[in-house]
C-alpha cells in the first residue's frame, strides 16, 4: 500500500481505499465535487488506478471503477450546480455580508457567460476550483444545458483520464518504487494554477491601485500635466 504524506492520515489515498474501497472513492469524488474542498481528488484517483492494476482491495475491473467514478464526478457537480442556482442568489443579497456581495455574483455570472464551458472543464483538475466551480456556474446564471455538457466533458476527462493515467503508468516499476514522492508531486502541479491566478489578480490590482492617483489628478488638475498644460497655467 502507498502512503502520501500531506494532510491527516485519515485522508489519504491509501487510508480511504484500504478502509473503505471504492464506495469510499465515489464518495470522495462526488463530494469534491460540489460539496466539500480539501479532499485527495487527483491522488485517489490515481492511487485507485494502481490499485486496480494490482488487484489489491479493488477487485472490479478498470471499466467499471472509471465508469462510477464518472458518474460520481458528474453527479457531484450537478448538485452543486442546484446549490448555486436555488441558494446563491439568496446567499449573495445579503447586504452585510462581506464575502456573498452582489457584485461577486455579478462578476461570477460575467466571467461564465466569457469563459464558463472552458472554466467548467479545465477547474475539474485544479483542487478546491473544482468543488466551487460549479456552485458559481449555478449562482452565475449559465445555461443548464451548457453546465451539463461541459460537466460531461470535464467529468470524463478527469475522473477516467486520471484513474486510466494510475493504471497504465503504475506498472511501470520506477513509478511503483516512487509512488509517493510521484503522489505529492502530482497535488503541486495541480495547485500551480490556482497560485498563477491569485499572483496574476495581485499584480492587476496593484496595477490599478497605481494608475488611481493619475486619475484622480486628472480630474482636479494636480496629477501629471503634459507640457502644454504647464504651459497654459505658467501664462494664467
Amino acid at each position: 500500500m502507498y502512503t502520501l504524506a500531506l494532510g491527516p492520515e485519515w485522508l489519504s489515498p491509501d487510508y480511504l481505499i484500504s478502509h473503505f474501497g471504492l464506495i469510499g472513492i465515489l464518495v470522495i469524488v462526488f463530494a469534491e465535487s460540489g460539496l466539500f474542498a480539501f479532499l485527495p481528488g487527483d491522488s485517489l484517483l490515481f492511487t485507485a488506478g494502481l490499485l486496480v492494476a494490482d488487484g489489491q482491495y479493488i477487485k472490479q475491473p478498470l471499466w467499471l471503477v472509471c465508469t462510477l467514478i464518472v458518474a460520481a464526478a458528474i453527479i457531484g457537480d450537478q448538485v452543486g450546480y442546484m446549490i448555486g442556482k436555488f441558494f446563491g442568489p439568496k446567499l449573495f443579497n445579503r447586504p452585510n455580508s462581506k464575502l456573498f456581495k452582489r457584485e461577486n455574483l455579478d462578476k461570477a455570472h460575467e466571467f461564465m457567460d466569457k469563459h464558463g464551458p472552458k472554466a467548467i472543464v479545465l477547474a475539474r483538475f485544479v483542487p478546491i476550483i473544482r468543488t466551487f466551480a460549479p456552485m458559481v456556474a449555478g449562482a452565475g446564471s449559465m445555461r443548464y444545458r451548457t453546465f451539463l455538457t461541459y460537466n460531461i466533458i470535464g467529468g470524463i476527462g478527469w475522473g477516467a483520464g486520471v484513474t486510466v493515467a494510475g493504471y497504465w503508468l503504475g506498472q511501470i516499476e520506477f513509478i511503483k518504487t516512487n509512488i509517493e514522492p510521484i503522489l505529492v508531486g502530482i497535488v503541486l502541479v495541480s495547485v500551480i494554477p490556482v497560485v498563477f491566478e491569485v499572483l496574476k489578480a495581485r499584480k492587476e490590482n496593484k496595477a490599478h491601485a497605481g494608475q488611481a492617483p493619475d486619475a484622480v489628478g486628472a480630474v482636479d488638475g494636480t496629477g501629471p500635466q503634459s507640457p502644454g498644460q504647464r504651459g497654459r497655467h505658467a501664462k494664467r
